[in-house]
């Protein structure tokens, strides 16, 4: 899975946005608020990934335990996947 081009992420007053752009707008007109760890799953991204992938990097930047870390990438991906955030 990849990122969609289609969202931008921004930080705005301490906060980061993800929103729609271009003709993305026509099919998503909200925004998603994220803390520092969505945003650093955002940025890996850009590159193509798995679950297994993203909770790994999860593990080695933030001492998680990999069966939490595959539980927070799921629960990350729940709202992007159906508004085609992140495309599979």
């Amino acid at each position: 899975m990849k990122r969609n081009a289609g969202f931008l992420m921004r930080q705005v007053a301490g906060r980061y946005v993800l929103a729609p752009v271009g003709d993305t707008v026509k099919t998503f007109s909200g925004m998603i608020t994220m803390n520092a760890t969505g945003k650093f799953l955002w940025d890996l991204l850009e590159q193509e990934q798995t679950v297994d992938s993203l909770a790994q990097a999860l593990v080695d930047t933030y001492e998680v335990a990999l069966d939490k870390a595959k539980e927070d990438v799921v629960k990350y991906l729940e709202p992007l996947l159906p508004i085609k955030a992140v495309l599979e």
